[in-house]
């Protein structure tokens, strides 16, 4: 079992609080990834599931038993930090063993645990070499196998990754979801980076300035923002986010004047009461093309990047800021030469002054399989 609910939970240092009141259900079994920007709050959470940081206010429970006053090493969880924390002259075998002998665990056992921990992670040709000898992906491999052999409810990881390059980050993310899957064990997952949260997780959970902006599947939150902060942090290249007015109400949705010129139609729900406030206007990267559609805006790329299978233009706008278009990669862009990149109404999304998504009226393409099901 690795259930975990958080109720009402606050954080507090001194007079300043930086927890804002969280409440979170994770299922047993689950890969959720707490991500946002530094500064928000995820490791800092994290920590007070773990026991390293005490809860201010509101209750943590793990398979229905509160842990507040817990040690952490009565949680029934087992962390993964961002350095590798090893001991050096150990070898890998010892390495992993340690916190077994910690426990005086019957040697059988304790070397039955290991090898299996060892298979699992492909590291039964290093037992008997010394983290010094390891390259950084077998050595996070080797602070993980620590952790499985534990045989922990949860699994916490807190930036488990930054220290590798970018290679190697992608080749772990492979690594962890794969391990999740084969463990079938509930995993915490705390990074910055939108990619990796994206890639690996069943759910995601958005936090801003210690309050949770959304939680939801990967395209849940990719397709559906509930907010301009959401919108903004999730998606690589970030959202193109251009200033309006709402002029009109209807059944087709909500005609939307844009600063920059020109009107175009956006099928979302609004009230007529809106009519004459201002909206933003969100358009992802890929959705702005070379071809005529409804509206166009003309922008003056003053970087290309040629990343082969795809191009990414990027310009200034006033009183708009960066703007990125995500091209085919042969596409006819150079730099400070104009170009026009066309959207249609159907890929944009829409949000209020208050920065609120409206609720969009388009057939997404979000497919409904378990992972989406589980957390309605």
């Amino acid at each position: 079992m690795g259930q975990l609910a958080l109720n009402g939970v606050k954080k507090r240092f001194e007079h300043l609080e930086v927890i804002h009141g969280i409440d979170l259900d994770i299922k047993d079994g689950e890969f959720v990834v707490f991500v946002g920007p530094s500064g928000c709050g995820k490791s800092t959470l994290l920590r007070m599931i773990c026991g390293l940081e005490e809860i201010s206010e509101g209750d943590c429970t793990i398979d229905g038993v509160r842990v507040n006053d817990l040690p952490p090493v009565k949680r029934g969880i087992a962390m993964v930090f961002q350095s590798y924390a090893l001991y050096p002259h150990m070898s890998v075998f010892e390495n992993i063993a340690f916190p077994l002998r910690v426990e005086k665990m019957p040697k059988d056992q304790l070397t039955e645990r290991v090898n299996r921990a060892a298979a699992v992670l492909q590291l039964e040709s290093r037992l008997d070499q010394k983290p010094g000898n390891l390259s950084g992906g077998q050595r996070q491999r080797v602070a993980i196998g620590r952790a499985i052999v534990r045989e922990p409810s949860i699994f916490l990881f807190d930036e488990p990754l930054s220290n590798l390059d970018a290679a190697l980050r992608a080749e772990m993310r492979i690594e962890l979801t794969a391990l999740h899957q084969k463990l079938k064990a509930t995993m915490i997952y705390v990074t910055h980076d939108q990619i990796e949260a994206m890639t690996m997780a069943d759910r995601i959970v958005v936090l801003d300035a210690g309050r949770v902006s959304q939680v939801g599947a990967p395209l849940e939150l990719y397709h559906k923002p509930d907010n301009l902060f959401v919108a903004g942090f999730i998606g690589n290249p970030k959202m193109n986010f251009l200033p309006g007015t709402c002029r009109g109400v209807s059944d087709a949705g909500v005609e939307v004047e844009l600063k920059l010129g020109g009107t175009i139609t956006v099928p979302v729900a609004a009230a007529a009461g809106q009519v004459g406030e201002p909206v933003t206007l969100g358009i992802r990267p890929e959705h702005l093309s070379l071809t005529p559609a409804e509206l166009s805006i003309t922008v003056v790329p003053s970087v290309v990047e040629r990343l082969g299978v795809n191009t990414v233009a990027y310009a200034h706008l006033d009183g708009v800021g960066t703007v990125s278009a995500l091209l085919p990669g042969s596409a006819p862009v150079a730099p400070e030469q104009p170009v026009s990149l066309s959207f249609k109404g159907a890929d944009c999304h829409l949000f209020g002054d208050d920065g609120m998504a409206f609720e969009r009226r388009v057939d997404t393409g979000l497919p409904m399989p378990e992972t989406v099901q589980a957390v309605q």
